[in-house]
């Protein structure tokens, strides 16, 4: 719009603050006031539309298809001249008047005066005013309304007006000071913050990501096979419709998988195993040895006292070996070897697993049965006269379970140690396919089940046993070629205990490394095994109650005595028999020599190799075994 002449030309943005005013403030507004109502109130522009058309027959019709043209119909121009005769005061009282008729029919019909809320829409509104003079008369405003859709806005109460000065024609111009409001609440405070902060980066839109499940775009498919063969040699990694690429808990994942759960499983049963061997060493010299002292305290001192529960602990268990061995060497090995070899209903592998399964349940029943007697002697070592005459009862009864329990085991033993000489000694690989059934039977029975670390503790004492028992094995086929064999047969024998040795122990690193894997267990929890283990070693109570390495030697005590008589006897100098008497105490002298010192070593290196692990996780404080 072509405004009035000369001077300098100003333009402010009408802005409308909410507040929450009353009505008397209505009447003492000032012109800029009046100005705002008539930009927000649509109700009071309509009434003063005769004004209007009287100005307007003065003025010079714009054209309504020129979109740069304003139209003046829909907002008053205000002449200065009027507030002169006294026009523009009277047009004020009736917008209050007006305004406070609205006011109370609102509040009459139930609105809240403090939060009534009208909403006016008013679209495109600008403000222009060009002062020509100083002199106020001579100013003139107009209010330009671009588009007669009106835009939504709040007025609550009475609303100030935020006037911000822009350039006009390119002129540069002074900075207007902002009319001062009212004080801001603090959801506009709220609302201005938001507004400052800054916007959050949105990722770019993916066409594809977009038109994957729309409807409406098919999926694009290359109809042409050269076109569809070439894409896919040039589209990436020819396996990235299977596969996908690893992070690093991945990357450890295969790494435990391969190197570190190995490792640390294997170092465990090792240390286990030998753990195994010091108490079975122990069964075959510290046993008697103690047994032979409490004898010559009870002739030394001529009259009967009760025993300690340890010496009767030892008495329970020397009467489980002697009942063991006695009737094993009442048994024919030959007899035993021709019914299993001879039988055709059933193959060596099948026999072996049978058996295999026995063991594992007579193991775990003969160790509660000799913790239920050492629990009896307690009782007898330390009760009063009175019970005295049940707690023998009970000892004798727990005594003759704990006979029966373990020769059973040592039969079971001794069968499965015959069958797998059977094997051994047959030339039709026999061996070969009782090692493959036996070995991946177990890999299936224990790697594709939920295993809790518990039942991880529990399952890598098991396999240390298990290799216990795999020597005794070992043990009695060499006594068995020593007896029978003919010609050279070392070399055979060497190969076949080390084609057993090996499977066993590729068969415990498979199963243990995909267990871990399988039911996500860290290779550390290993490392807490081998702790607890040294703990038990040095008779340090295990933290949280874990379970200890519980091994009870009788039973493969009993089939190695059983094998190794035989070798003794054939060696035996021919004579009178105080001359073959003298010789078998020479022979088992020597032999308890041998095995006092094996146990001297075997001892001595685990008590070490346990204090100075242990020492090593508390000075590192995370149980870590880092090898």
């Amino acid at each position: 719009m072509e405004m009035r002449s000369g001077g300098r030309k100003l333009s402010f943005d009408l802005l409308a603050y909410e507040n929450s005013g009353d009505e008397e403030s209505s009447l003492s507004r000032s012109f800029s006031d009046a100005v705002r109502e008539n930009m927000v109130d649509s109700d009071l522009i309509s009434s003063t539309k005769q004004h209007r058309r009287k100005r307007r027959s003065k003025k010079k019709k714009p054209n309504a298809s020129d979109p740069g043209l304003v139209r003046n119909d829909l907002h008053p121009t205000v002449d200065p001249r009027d507030f002169a005769n006294g026009e523009c005061a009277d047009r004020e009282i009736n917008r209050n008047r007006e305004l406070h008729t609205l006011k109370h029919s609102c509040h009459e019909n139930g609105a809240d005066m403090n939060g009534l809320e009208v909403e006016f829409r008013i679209n495109g509104i600008s403000s222009s005013v060009s002062k020509e003079s100083e002199d106020f008369a001579n100013s003139e405003t107009v209010y330009e309304c671009v588009d007669q859709n009106f835009q939504k806005l709040s007025v609550t109460g009475v609303s100030t007006i935020e006037l911000r000065q822009r350039p006009v024609n390119g002129s540069v111009l002074e900075q207007v000071p902002e009319m001062s409001g009212p004080a801001k609440t603090d959801e506009e405070s709220e609302l201005e913050e938001e507004a400052k902060r800054p916007l959050e980066t949105v990722p770019s839109l993916d066409w594809k990501s977009l038109t994957a499940n729309d409807l409406s775009h098919p999926l694009p498919v290359d109809n042409y096979p050269l076109q569809y063969f070439m894409g896919e040699i040039y589209g990436g990694n020819s396996l990235r419709s299977t596969t996908s690429v690893a992070n690093e808990k991945k990357r450890r994942r295969v790494y435990n998988t391969m190197f570190h759960v190995p490792w640390r499983c294997e170092l465990l049963i090792d240390v286990g195993f030998f753990v195994c061997v010091d108490s079975f060493l122990s069964l075959l010299t510290i046993m008697p040895a103690r047994i032979l002292m409490t004898f010559w305290r009870f002739l030394n001192i001529r009259q009967f006292q009760r025993p300690r529960a340890a010496e009767l602990s030892d008495f329970g268990c020397f009467v489980v070996l002697v009942c063991g061995v006695t009737l094993l060497q009442a048994t024919d090995i030959s007899l035993i070897y021709h019914i299993i070899r001879g039988q055709g209903t059933l193959k060596l592998y099948v026999v072996y697993n049978v058996l295999e399964i026995f063991d594992k349940l007579c193991q775990s029943f003969g160790a509660d049965a000799v913790q239920v007697l050492f629990s009896s002697a307690e009782g007898v070592a330390s009760c009063s006269p009175e019970n005295m005459t049940f707690e023998l009862l009970r000892f004798i009864l727990d005594q003759s379970i704990a006979v029966i329990a373990f020769i059973v085991h040592s039969f079971v033993l001794l069968a499965q140690a015959i069958t797998l000489s059977t094997c051994i000694i047959a030339h039709n690989n026999a061996l070969l396919a009782l090692l493959v059934s036996n070995n991946f039977a177990e890999i299936k029975s224990n790697v594709f089940k939920r295993a809790s670390k518990e039942n991880l503790h529990k399952l890598v004492y098991y396999d240390t046993v298990e290799r216990f028992h795999i020597m005794a094995y070992i043990i009695f086929v060499l006594a068995q070629n020593i007896l029978e064999a003919e010609g050279p047969w070392f070399n055979s024998f060497l190969t076949n205990a080390f084609l057993v040795c090996a499977s066993e122990v590729a068969v415990d690193i498979i199963k243990h490394s995909f267990l871990a894997k399988f039911n996500e267990v860290k290779p550390e929890a290993y490392s807490e095994f081998l702790e607890d283990l040294c703990k038990q070693t040095l008779d340090i109570p295990s933290e949280e109650g874990r379970k200890n390495l519980t091994f009870v030697p009788l039973a493969p005590a009993c089939v190695v005595i059983r094998v190794l008589t035989p070798i003794y006897a054939a060696h035996l100098p021919y004579g009178p028999l105080p001359w073959r008497l003298f010789w078998i105490s020479v022979l088992t002298s020597m032999t308890y020599a041998m095995l006092a010192m094996l146990k001297i070593l075997v001892g001595l290196g685990l008590r070490m190799h346990a204090a100075w692990y242990v020492n090593r996780c508390r000075q590192k404080k995370h149980h870590l075994h880092i090898d």
